[in-house]
């Protein structure tokens, strides 16, 4: 312990699991007067530092302090991970499926499911059913955890050296390092899904959490040692802009999300695996009718709360724009404005003064396009301090129009003509491109385009996802490689 922490609780262990429900804010209480009280996890266990950030809601209202470990503290922990060694395979799968019951049905760190969620709710500005659904869609990905990390390695390797098949040469699959480092997002809590393959691969892995939303990597990482993983395996570094440099410096390996400004700092790092913005897109030819398919256009947008990486952010149409921005407008201006923990709400919340900082940006963004929704309607305010990001959908002129790139953290959309002399220019850089064409000799074209990272064909959305899946490629590609082995 340093000057900088005082003693804390060791956190509650997960009780016995219940069945998941989603929780009824007329019923559940919100957050205590009292601030939560969200410790760092570190090597020695749970870390009360004297330097806490209040976390409050979209309200303003504080609902929790985190710590945030000072310098040495960091770098004590990464030598901790690094000294550390990893359980064997088998038992690191069975670590994580034990985990994912904890983590989706149990009491983990004093809090329930229904506690969980509406913490997450409330401070996140996510809508509570779609919490409660990524809770269930995490607890999917790690039980299946197994079966995603035999999927990403090559046909033709094995895991052991001493496999009999060495005997007479044969790539084997190695880990580049072993300590990897996280800098997690948080817009939503679907994204703590993918770094426990690296714990499944063997790494130590530690998670700087994001200070806007906290809560569910502690309840991973606690449910995760609940279930057997050392304080050396797994660790949670809260701490403030300068100190996030010095996880990433302390690991071989490391992730980052984030936006235009991650990509510049970390873009040139060939140790840093960026999880950047998605502009995720949809393509719709003369060929197909768009009416047959509005419902997956508008879920695109913004279902799932409309602020992940996969939700669509432009939609290009070959023929006139127009008629499908005036369907998009009408769908979009049927959703309800609510506080993110309503059982009805859909739409994501952010505090006013962000909401409207955000509406200012889209006005100055949409500059020479046709607002069907424009900036004036983005922010709605609740009179409680928040404000709901309401949906936004902009015609544009032509398919290489500069807001194509833009990508908001709510259900913004820019729609504009293509056609086939465009060619694949406006379709570039998609982390997930849905094509609405029956033209194979295009299809084979989008598959072969590098930066389009995944082509879903048909009447899918653009958020659509199964474990076992790559996301932007598996995330083994980045932190495994084979050696030839061959033996006596």
């Amino acid at each position: 312990m340093t000057p900088d922490s005082t003693p804390a609780q060791t956190p509650h262990p997960a009780q016995t699991p219940h069945p998941a429900q989603t929780p009824d804010p007329a019923q559940t209480p919100h957050p205590a007067q009292t601030p939560l009280q969200l410790d760092a996890l570190g090597p020695r266990g749970a870390f009360r530092a004297r330097n806490r950030q209040s976390v409050t809601d979209v309200t303003g209202t504080p609902v929790a302090e985190l710590s945030l470990v000072p310098p040495p503290f960091t770098s004590r922990t990464m030598s901790a991970l690094r000294r550390a060694e990893s359980a064997p395979p088998e038992e690191r799968i069975r670590r994580i499926v034990e985990a994912a019951d904890l983590f989706a049905t149990g009491t983990v760190a004093g809090l329930s499911v229904p506690e969980y969620c509406l913490l997450v709710s409330r401070v996140g500005g996510v809508p509570l059913t779609e919490v409660t659904s990524a809770v269930d869609r995490i607890a999917e990905r790690l039980r299946d955890i197994g079966s995603g990390i035999e999927q990403a390695r090559p046909t033709g390797a094995v895991t052991d050296w001493r496999d009999p098949l060495t005997r007479t040469g044969r790539a084997v699959h190695t880990r580049r390092g072993d300590v990897f480092a996280v800098h997690a997002a948080g817009n939503h809590p679907g994204t703590h899904s993918l770094w426990p393959e690296a714990l499944a691969l063997g790494f130590r892995v530690a998670v700087r959490p994001s200070r806007r939303e906290p809560f569910t990597p502690h309840r991973l990482i606690t449910a995760l040692r609940t279930a057997g993983f050392g304080n050396d395996e797994i660790t949670l570094l809260p701490t403030d802009h300068a100190g996030a440099d010095a996880v990433l410096r302390g690991a071989d390996l490391g992730m980052v999300y984030g936006g235009e400004d991650v990509v510049r700092k970390y873009g040139a790092d060939p140790t840093v695996l960026l999880q950047g913005p998605g502009r995720s897109k949809i393509l719709l030819t003369a060929d197909v009718d768009w009416h047959d398919h509005l419902d997956t256009l508008v879920d695109s947008v913004a279902g799932r709360g409309g602020t992940g990486c996969v939700n669509t952010t432009a939609i290009l149409i070959e023929g006139d724009p127009a008629p499908l921005c005036e369907a998009l407008a009408e769908r979009f201006s049927a959703l309800p404005s609510l506080p993110p923990d309503h059982p009805k709400a859909v739409l994501p919340v952010q505090p006013a003064a962000g909401a409207r900082a955000i509406a200012a940006y889209v006005e100055r963004r949409a500059a020479g396009a046709r607002p069907w929704l424009g900036a004036d309607t983005v922010a709605d305010e609740l009179g409680d301090g928040s404000a709901v990001l309401r949906p936004a959908v902009h015609q544009l002129d032509r398919a290489d129009a500069p807001q194509l790139g833009a990508e908001l953290p709510f259900p913004c959309v820019w729609v504009a003509p293509w056609r086939p002399a465009d060619g694949l220019a406006p379709l570039r850089d998609s982390l997930v491109l849905t094509a609405l064409t029956d033209r194979e000799p295009l299809l084979d074209q989008l598959l072969a385009e590098p930066t389009i990272a995944n082509l879903y064909v048909g009447d899918h959305p653009t958020h659509w996802m199964r474990p076992g899946l790559p996301h932007d490629g598996y995330l083994a590609d980045f932190l495994m490689r084979t050696k030839t082995v061959v033996r006596d």
